[in-house]
């Protein structure tokens, strides 16, 4: 069999989708062309579709920094070994105090954030997804959730706003049942949900 016709796996999308996050932060893609990749990469079946995806942008090691390819690989390795600790759940909690997530960190199955006179900030970027849809089960009093998502994640909103609500913005484009979804339930009462989609944070390279 041809390697192009070689079925991918999640580890060769995974790969894909970091080198466009890095086209996208530097200023190689617009959004809506991040966007229209990212549609590609999660319809891509073989490695000789993922190629076509990232055909026109230049490859890690050759323009730019010759470290980048060993540390696209270390991050592909760290993000296996955060879905091998999976435990299926977590519980973020913010009673009159704060809390967050941000950085490379494990999104389980499912996420437990109970907030009450406080406020929470995920920031899920640079996370790593245990599946390909999670759920977040929301619990807010008199509080604040804020929730970052990468652009291309579809967020699906069953929250029950009670004197309160739940504010999506930049999300309500991605539609495509294969994107990665995350999932959000529960009550929000007297307080507020955000969801932010933004661009990766561009990383800062040393100067030699």
């Amino acid at each position: 069999m041809e390697p192009d016709h070689i079925r991918a796996s999640d580890a060769d999308r995974d790969r894909v989708a970091e080198r466009l996050r890095e086209a996208a932060a530097e200023g190689r893609l617009t959004q809506a062309e991040h966007e229209e990749r990212v549609d590609a990469l999660y319809r891509a079946k073989t490695v000789g579709e993922l190629a076509g995806i990232t055909h026109d942008l230049p490859e890690l090691g050759g323009v730019g920094d010759d470290r980048d390819g060993a540390a696209m690989s270390a991050a592909t390795e760290e993000a296996r070994r955060l879905a091998a600790d999976s435990t299926g759940r977590e519980n973020i909690v913010a009673v009159f105090s704060g809390a967050e997530r941000k950085g490379r960190w494990l999104v389980e199955p499912r996420t437990n954030v109970s907030v009450l006179f406080g406020g929470v900030e995920l920031d899920l970027r640079e996370a790593v997804l245990s599946q390909r849809e999670v759920t977040i089960q929301c619990a807010v009093i008199c509080g604040g959730l804020e929730i970052i998502v990468p652009h291309g994640v579809r967020v699906v909103n069953n929250i029950a706003g009670i004197l309160g609500g739940t504010g999506l913005n930049g999300t309500d484009a991605v539609t495509d049942p294969n994107h990665p979804v995350i999932r959000l339930t529960g009550t929000c009462m007297l307080g507020g949900i955000e969801v932010k989609a933004k661009r990766p944070k561009r990383k800062r390279k040393n100067r030699r």
